[in-house]
């Protein structure tokens, strides 16, 4: 069990507050609040108690209990690998953990049979998942060994140091060169199984930049930058802009001029500091064969 102590700066509830120092989900800290594991000025605390500036507020991470996930030798690319971190170049098909009936076959089932250790923080399914990316998404992720690591990556990205850039080839011609996207993204109302632009008030802050890599005539090769990480954020983003991504089997066109098995969009640069040694990394990773052969194909 570690104990984490914080000092309040305004008047924020307790869960907004330690999500935004731990890096933890507000859900996260609401579980560990309701079994006693946060004090606010030597008492139990709930979620929803209100801080005060100057208030001292302490969160217990409890020591991780029993992974249920079984480890299995599968395929994957460790890109780099040292005592906190490894980063993974996922393939394109492969879940990164368990849910929705995946229970096998997960990236989490080749990081237990491939690494020494995994962070628990996230629980006995999700075992050093940091941050996720889709199924049919290619590209780098990061995970954490131990729980330090966990809460600096997690911190990182809560506050936007931690990069990650993605190649994503869209449907039509972009008439921007650059821009940025500012929207509320959260379930579809008509459709649970998708994400969607919602009004303002609703849903969750969504923010992406994007650069045009490459233009084609009927296509445009795009980097996106994500400034938030929200459930399938590009793949929406890129709808929002009129030109989804190519492949894409939930945001795409219906009919596909190119035999996919998924959507175009790979995270090709991920850039961190290092939890321990602080130093700045940055990692990239090609573009996958099936994806450069269509860009073959569009160049002529």
């Amino acid at each position: 069990m570690t104990r984490n102590e914080y000092r309040a700066e305004g008047n924020l509830r307790v869960d907004v507050f330690l999500s935004e120092k731990t890096g933890l989900t507000r859900s996260a800290v609401k579980k560990l609040a309701d079994g006693g594991h946060v004090f606010l000025g030597g008492r139990a605390a709930k979620a929803g108690d209100l801080l005060k500036a100057g208030q001292t507020v302490s969160v217990e991470i409890p020591d991780p209990v029993p992974i249920a996930a079984k480890p299995e030798d599968l395929p994957i690319e460790i890109v780099y690998e040292d005592g906190d971190i490894a980063v993974i170049n996922k393939a394109q098909g492969m879940t990164v953990h368990a849910g929705n009936g995946h229970l096998e076959g997960t990236l989490v089932n080749a990081l237990l049979f491939r690494l020494d250790r995994l962070s628990g923080i996230n629980g006995e399914l999700r075992p050093g998942i940091v941050h996720r990316i889709d199924k049919d998404t290619s590209g780098l992720l990061v995970v954490a060994k131990n729980d330090r690591a966990h809460l600096s990556l997690s911190a990182q990205i809560k506050d936007k140091t931690c990069r990650r850039e993605y190649l994503a080839l869209l449907e039509g011609t972009l008439k921007e060169d650059s821009g940025h996207i500012v929207t509320q993204i959260g379930r579809d109302p008509k459709d649970r199984l998708r994400m969607a632009v919602l009004p303002a008030g609703k849903g969750r802050r969504a923010e992406t930049d994007f650069a045009v890599e490459e233009r084609f005539p009927q296509n445009t090769l795009v980097r996106f930058s994500l400034k938030t990480g929200r459930t399938h954020q590009i793949r929406v983003h890129a709808k929002y802009l009129g030109h989804p991504v190519v492949g894409d089997p939930l945001y795409g066109y219906q009919k596909q001029r190119f035999a996919l098995n998924g959507q175009l969009l790979h995270a090709q640069k991920l850039e961190l500091t290092h939890p321990s040694s602080g130093e700045r990394m940055t990692f990239t990773a090609p573009l996958p064969d099936y994806f450069e052969r269509v860009l073959a194909v569009l160049r002529g």
